[in-house]
């Protein structure tokens, strides 16, 4: 098939998790990529979630490119029916080429690779490096604990309230996919001065 003309990239987790709906909202997830007509960029591998959301946009027809380092081909064992696979030098070169080829970020339940992926992200947001929607499917309530320190993050004034406004959130792919759409990017300042603290 023809490659979309716009991609979403996935951070989720080489596990497929304790509960059968992380898997379930993997692959509700990727069907909704194909259903809306974006294409998947993610981390290349065959294995637990990122294998799920692979397997459910091929398997509905879509276009799903992995972006894996030379490392890691062996240990996440790198998915071989992709539209296409690339292989890169580095795990930078990977978030980086990631990064250029998505139109927007999302997380999906992972552990600490998916955490640092979504936080880098956020951080390039923050700073203005780009201006590109970033979400969380929050399932089963897995990110509640994160959510609530960036809030925490916002209390004690090392988050700035539009900062955090950043990371959009929702129960199901639909509802994250519609917020990304209509996401505003933030433009403000970084630093807070005396009279903000």
């Amino acid at each position: 098939m023809p490659t979309p003309a716009k991609s979403l990239c996935v951070f989720t987790g080489s596990s497929p998790g304790a509960l059968p709906d992380y898997r379930a909202a993997a692959e509700a997830f990727g069907r909704e990529l194909v259903t809306r007509d974006y294409g998947l960029i993610y981390g290349g591998g065959r294995v637990g979630l990122m294998g799920a959301i692979a397997d459910a946009v091929l398997g509905a027809g879509g276009h799903a490119v992995g972006v894996i380092p030379e490392a890691l081909m062996g240990k996440e064992v790198a998915h071989e029916g992709l539209s296409k696979l690339e292989v890169v030098s580095s795990m930078h070169q990977r978030k980086h080429h990631m990064a250029e080829l998505a139109h927007g970020f999302v997380a999906l339940p992972g552990g600490m690779g998916t955490l640092e992926e979504l936080a880098e992200v956020l951080t390039w947001a923050q700073l203005g490096i780009h201006a590109k929607p970033c979400g969380i499917l929050n399932v089963r309530g897995y990110f509640d604990s994160l959510l609530a320190h960036l809030d925490h993050g916002v209390e004690h004034r090392f988050v700035r309230a539009e900062h955090r406004a950043i990371v959009q959130v929702a129960d199901t792919p639909a509802e994250l996919i519609d917020r990304l759409e209509s996401y505003e990017p933030v433009h403000v300042g970084k630093w807070m001065d005396r009279s903000q603290t």
